[in-house]
């Protein structure tokens, strides 16, 4: 065998080691990988019962039902349908009916929704992006500007001499 012929087979064999274990770390991550879709999503693309996924959308108004040791029932909706959701534990402190939420878990044969946590906005210009693109794909997505003026998500901008704490 040449010189050429061994350089050869040594690189098709590290490339066949290095594919077979990029395709095992694959195999070994399907079931950790975790999909969004909105209420109206779930709907249409008949998702398995017991497929561990993630649901987005905002908390529908008048949905929400505390029960007791921390339980808690609310619907997510994206306006066209909603997700019943059965939760237990400690909530968001900006959890409310109205808001933007995640909720990342499991689908019950019922087609309710059991979480196992749950994400909610952390101020009252934030959505997670996967929520917004839902909710403007749906056509409900309010652009609210911030409190400067500016686009809601868009950072406040500031000139060099503010920066600095000076007058311009």
């Amino acid at each position: 065998m040449t010189r050429k012929q061994r350089r050869l087979t040594l690189i098709g064999s590290a490339l066949a080691v290095l594919g077979v274990a990029a395709g095992l770390v694959l195999f070994a991550m399907r079931d950790t990988i975790v999909f969004f879709y909105g209420p109206s999503e779930l709907a249409e693309k008949n998702v398995q019962p017991g497929t561990r996924l993630r649901i987005g959308g905002l908390v529908q108004q008048g949905s929400v039902q505390k029960g007791p040791e921390m339980a808690v029932v609310f619907a997510v909706t994206d306006t066209n349908k909603s997700v019943t959701v059965r939760y237990r534990g400690i909530l968001p402190d900006l959890f409310r009916e109205g808001q933007g939420v995640v909720a990342e878990g499991i689908l019950e044969p019922s087609g309710e929704f059991r979480a196992d946590s749950v994400l909610a906005k952390h101020d009252e210009n934030y959505m997670p992006k996967e929520v917004a693109d839902s909710l403007k794909k749906q056509g409900v997505w309010q652009h609210a500007p911030g409190k400067d003026g500016a686009a809601a998500g868009t950072p406040p901008t500031t000139t060099p001499a503010a920066a600095q704490g000076t007058k311009p």
